[in-house]
């Protein structure tokens, strides 16, 4: 794994760190230029779920990421130590990211964390958690003020 060891709850099946440990790779070199690559870590029916969308099968997750990677200028993720019980995995991460049309292409944070199944090897599920304000609406610029004093003053 790349920054903190696995945690390991219930029967051991060393294959599931091995497609954790692709799944992290993958999403660290992933842009718009190489997508074809989700076929090394997906499976063909897999189910994707984020704070935006949902899509069903390979083909559609692919036209997905195609949109979501098409403004992308860098994106990285910092991985925290997975927990895997049998074929279900959490994954908590740091997106750092720069977007053509976020901050004028700064450089964001956004904390969340990805919950996969997998089957023979492959991801068949894949779910993101994470805040879409701290994604998108904290960075406009009118709304982005009120959310930021929202936060602020709230906690």
């Amino acid at each position: 794994m790349t920054t903190a060891s696995v945690i390991e709850v219930g029967v051991k099946n060393p294959a599931v760190p091995a497609t954790v440990q692709r799944f992290e790779a993958l999403f660290n070199q992933l842009d718009k230029g190489n997508l074809s690559r989700l076929q090394e870590v997906y499976s063909e029916d897999v189910r994707f779920q984020d704070p935006f969308s949902q899509v069903e099968g390979l083909d559609a997750l692919t036209h997905y990421f195609a949109g979501a990677y098409g403004n992308v200028i860098s994106c990285r993720f910092e991985f925290a130590a997975p927990v895997i019980s049998r074929s279900d995995v959490a994954i908590p991460w740091v997106m750092v990211l720069r977007h053509k049309r976020i901050r004028g292409g700064e450089e964001i944070r956004v904390d969340g964390m990805s919950q996969l199944k997998i089957r023979d090897d492959r991801v068949c599920y894949h779910r993101d958690y994470f805040d879409a304000g701290q994604l998108l609406y904290e960075h406009l610029p009118a709304v982005g003020r009120v959310i930021r004093w929202i936060r602020k003053h709230a906690g």
